[in-house]
């Protein structure tokens, strides 16, 4: 399985039915695709739509039917379009229950840093900060390091997206609920102990008794 799915599994496991959801582009999108089939949630898009389906097959994509990344989504039976300032008004009115981003760090406060790399161009922050910001939960899912280097760090290096602890981080590796006082490791990735998952995180986690493997079907 790759680790991409692992944690898009993961993921979906936090949601509840009836949720009003917003997934982020690249790996939070792939959430979708592994809610149970009698789980009925609202997925909602920044750019003014509530009701997204998982990715269309090859062939089927709509060019008017994208999330906020342009990518390719399907319309669920009652989905709407809304426009963009409705969309933020739900978003700065405290009415998502989660949002599920990517991440190019995390540190010990659980702050996250998301939305760009110094000296690369990019076209701004988008709904980002606004996500982190306003939504009741916000979960951070990522891969656990990137090329080596360490992605959970003691501060970040890069742009703060928002200055609010976020709910919970989501690797490959494990699944750590930053806290007041720290990062508590709570599951071990498929395969993974306790020392790997230390070994890979620049930062310090604090670990409370056995650590459970996560359920990954």
């Amino acid at each position: 399985m790759e680790d991409k799915d692992i944690i898009a599994e993961r993921v979906a496991q936090e949601i509840k039915p009836e949720m009003l959801v917003n997934l982020g582009i690249g790996l939070p999108s792939l959430v979708a695709n592994f809610l149970p089939k009698d789980v009925h949630v609202f997925f909602q898009a920044e750019n003014g739509v509530v009701g997204l389906g998982p990715r269309p097959p090859e062939g089927m994509e709509d060019e008017d039917l994208t999330d906020a990344g342009g990518g390719f989504v399907t319309a669920m039976p009652g989905a709407a379009s809304i426009d963009s300032a409705m969309s933020f008004a739900l978003i700065r009115g405290g009415h998502l229950d989660m949002t599920v981003l990517g991440g190019l760090q995390v540190d010990e406060r659980g702050y996250l840093a998301n939305w760009m790399v110094p000296g690369k161009m990019v076209p701004g922050m988008g709904g980002a900060m606004d996500l982190v910001a306003g939504a009741k939960s916000v979960i951070v899912a990522m891969v656990h390091t990137a090329k080596g280097a360490h992605k959970i760090v003691e501060r970040c290096t890069l742009p703060l997206t928002a200055t609010r602890r976020v709910s919970l981080i989501v690797t490959e590796m494990a699944v750590i609920k930053p806290t007041e006082a720290g990062l508590v490791l709570k599951e071990r990735g498929p395969g993974c102990s306790v020392g790997d998952i230390v070994k890979a995180t620049g930062a310090k986690l604090i670990v409370e008794g056995d650590v459970p493997e996560m359920q990954i079907e």
